[in-house]
């Protein structure tokens, strides 16, 4: 069982969804299967992933010197700009903002957004050897996690 799928306790039948017994954790709380539907209406998870990847390939570009266009760490590093971080920080927080497990991809999207402004700064100050550690370290890790993420979700969604 995958980690939002843990967290979320998905439920076939909203109908018979009950309050969680007073043993069992807060985060453990019931998706009904409406709102998984909804969930996976508002936002095209495969888009997203994609969408993620594509900006790393405009990074790396930007870093190998193979694109003109220009990046600003100051912009970069606000995760809710992205089409992502606005559903994240919008629908998807309404929807599923209780849940514990979606802190967790807020807050890995989130530090992602961080490490690409810093690998870009380190880039800008001329300090190459920094730039892809960075980059092939925090950043790469960064990024990986919020694509597991997203990928758990979206298995977690689609199994309702």
């Amino acid at each position: 069982m995958g980690f939002f799928s843990r967290i979320f306790r998905w439920d076939d039948d909203a109908s018979t969804t009950r309050p969680p017994p007073l043993s069992q954790p807060a985060s453990e709380l019931t998706l009904d299967a409406k709102t998984a539907q909804a969930v996976l209406a508002e936002l095209d998870i495969d888009t997203a992933i994609s969408a993620h990847e594509n900006w790393s390939a405009r990074l790396t570009a930007v870093l190998r010197g193979t694109s003109t266009e220009q990046l600003d760490p100051q912009v970069i590093c606000q995760d809710d700009r992205c089409d992502l971080g606005k559903w994240l920080h919008g629908p998807g927080r309404e929807r599923l903002g209780k849940y514990p497990a979606f802190s967790v991809l807020v807050a890995r999207h989130k530090h992602f957004h961080l490490e690409a402004s810093t690998v870009l700064t380190l880039a800008q100050t001329g300090e190459a050897a920094k730039t892809e550690q960075k980059l092939n370290s925090g950043y790469r890790h960064a990024s990986n996690q919020v694509v597991l993420l997203l990928k758990e979700l979206r298995r977690g969604l689609q199994s309702r």
